[in-house]
């Protein structure tokens, strides 16, 4: 199961986000999204559970935690929605 992470501060790594969230069951991947052209962090990322009932308890434990001076947001992912393309030229 995957849950989104947001309100980070730009200073959360992959290894920061990993430790943080390991505590609350077994994680598959942490990924902080990271700006294509500058390569710093988005503010927001995402963690992956083995299964649902840890990705659960971690909603349920790390929702509006404060880390690093901010209350972070932590939700089931959504998947996204393909962008439509417009025939503009």
């Amino acid at each position: 199961m995957k849950l989104f992470v947001g309100n980070l501060s730009w200073g959360i790594d992959d290894n920061r986000l990993w430790d943080m969230f390991s505590a609350h069951g077994e994680l598959k991947e942490a990924r902080i999204v990271l700006d294509r052209e500058t390569q710093r962090s988005r503010g927001f990322g995402f963690v992956t559970y083995a299964n649902s009932d840890d990705a659960q308890n971690a909603i349920q434990k790390m929702n509006s935690k404060e880390v690093d001076g901010r209350a972070i947001k932590v939700n089931e992912a959504m998947e996204r929605q393909p962008r439509e393309r417009s025939n503009r030229w």
